[in-house]
């Protein structure tokens, strides 16, 4: 019945009623593929789709800017390396490090500011455990300072605070910090920090029996340790019957507190 109000409802109906049924081989069979063959026709659709995948990619995996250690993926160790600006240095082995992707060719320090005080940058930078190395403990918790543990806080304070630095990264301790090697330039030359500590006689090559890390970099550093050792640099500098490794008094304290912990 056609619409009463509809001046077009009975021409609709003959146009509907004198269509035919196309199946579905006929209407792929009246498809125009010669239009899809031209590659000026869908290589932009592909370009653009592309560029906008692998933008998103690099972003992703280089551009985008780490906020703390739980949030270095776990595929990024022994594979990638952070590029950023050390804000503060604990102890004499570690440091923290802002992140700063693509370093000042995308702005950093010019148009884009690096915070300055704590409070700014508080949960916003990556705590870094030098590979490798072993500096003197200091005063925590109670426990007395090694022999040299300031001098080692001292020296690698004047050398990295302040300053940009790449760190090759390795994997997360169970104090949530990123142990890598770390390079600085001083003088327009690139120095691995954690070797410069060994020459200076600052700290001993990572003794732990399980979990050292050293990027292939091992002999290297026990060459440095055993030169500043021949040459009584630092902490060598004592009579070797006095001499206790940072490893060593880690191992004492920790046995002469034991029986505390478990009387309380």
């Amino acid at each position: 019945m056609p619409w009463p109000f509809s001046s077009d409802s009975g021409k609709d109906d003959k146009d509907r009623s004198g269509r035919r049924s196309v199946s579905w081989a006929d209407s792929l069979n009246g498809t125009d593929w010669q239009h899809y063959k031209d590659p000026r026709n869908w290589l932009p659709t592909v370009l653009v789709t592309t560029t906008a995948l692998v933008s998103l990619q690099l972003y992703r995996s280089y551009l985008r800017r780490i906020p703390g250690a739980i949030h270095v993926q776990p595929s990024f160790f022994r594979k990638r390396s952070l590029f950023g600006k050390v804000t503060s240095v604990g102890d004499g082995d570690n440091f923290h490090l802002f992140h700063t992707p693509g370093g000042r060719m995308l702005g950093w320090g010019w148009l884009r500011r690096v915070p300055e005080k704590k409070a700014e940058l508080r949960g916003k930078t990556i705590p870094v455990r030098l590979a490798g190395v072993d500096a003197p403990e200091g005063a925590h918790f109670g426990r007395p300072a090694q022999p040299f543990s300031t001098d080692a806080l001292a020296w690698l304070t004047d050398y990295v605070l302040g300053r940009r630095v790449r760190a090759k990264i390795y994997k997360r301790d169970q104090y949530d910090r990123i142990v890598a090697t770390v390079f600085v330039r001083r003088f327009l030359i690139r120095r691995d920090v954690g070797l410069e500590m060994l020459k200076r006689g600052l700290a001993t090559t990572y003794e732990a029996k399980s979990g050292a890390e050293f990027g292939g970099l091992e002999e290297k550093y026990k060459a440095a340790e055993a030169k500043a050792k021949a040459k009584k640099r630092g902490i060598w500098g004592g009579k070797p019957e006095h001499f206790e490794s940072p490893r060593e008094y880690k191992t004492r304290v920790n046995a002469e507190e034991a029986p505390s912990k478990t009387g309380s």
